[in-house]
């Protein structure tokens, strides 16, 4: 993602709306919810973007995410796709059932093109990956909070096929069906090349674990090693 050419524009000072909680104190500063089911990964969000806007809720599964963000009526909600509960796409629904005009950045782990182009299809007004930068970061969230789309490069393709027919998804759901969520991100991680302590690392789950859920995904799609996974990954167009 490109910074302006003069770094990130500040928004104007927004009127504060009467039924925001602590607008009066924080004039011009966007207000988030952070939706993430880990919640090391929330402080780390917390702690870069803190700084430019107003964090006023965080959740760490569908049910929480849904309540807080009806409740606080944010600017922009960061949404993590892969969550207890209903995942990112349960949230977007609920949310926009009762209030269509609100704002959602997918923040995830995933770039597989069915996690992009599921949670635009739902509603949300950008997606970009959890590798982004603070800086980065801050900026897509006031471009989101002022109506703009927002994705991460390499993402922006996935929604251009998908509306041109290049990418079938309906084919890619019915095998992955076959996987939980974390299975999946799993096997994303180790299709890239990932090792079992990188994937532990970026997904805050044990060595051990990592290992118990790439013997699952090898069971559930009838393969015999990382090989076949890794190609089985790629023809999907999931790396």
């Amino acid at each position: 993602m490109t910074q302006p050419p003069n770094g990130p524009v500040s928004a104007p000072s927004p009127t504060p709306r009467p039924d925001a909680p602590g607008s009066s104190s924080t004039a011009g500063r966007h207000r988030v919810v952070v939706v993430d089911d880990h919640a090391m990964f929330r402080t780390g969000v917390k702690a870069e973007i803190g700084r430019a806007v107003e964090v006023v809720g965080e959740a760490a599964d569908a049910d929480a995410a849904i309540n807080v963000v009806l409740e606080s009526r944010p600017d922009v909600v960061l949404l993590d796709v892969h969550l207890p509960g209903g995942g990112g796409i349960e949230v977007l629904r609920k949310v926009h059932e009762k209030n269509p005009e609100q704002k959602f950045l997918a923040l995830s782990v995933s770039d597989a093109a069915e996690d992009v182009i599921g949670v635009i299809r739902a509603g949300a007004r950008g997606y970009v990956t959890k590798s982004i930068a603070g800086d980065e970061l801050i900026d897509a969230i006031r471009r989101v909070a002022e109506g703009d789309a927002v994705f991460s490069p390499r993402l922006a393709g996935f929604v251009l096929d998908a509306f041109s027919g290049a990418i079938d998804i309906s084919s890619v759901d019915e095998d992955l069906d076959r996987l939980s969520q974390r299975e999946r991100e799993v096997l994303r991680l180790i299709a890239r090349g990932y090792a079992y302590k990188e994937v532990a690392k970026e997904l805050f789950i044990s060595i051990k674990t990592v290992e118990t859920h790439v013997s699952s995904v090898l069971r559930k799609l009838q393969l015999s090693n990382r090989h076949q996974l890794t190609r089985w990954a790629t023809d999907r167009r999931l790396v």
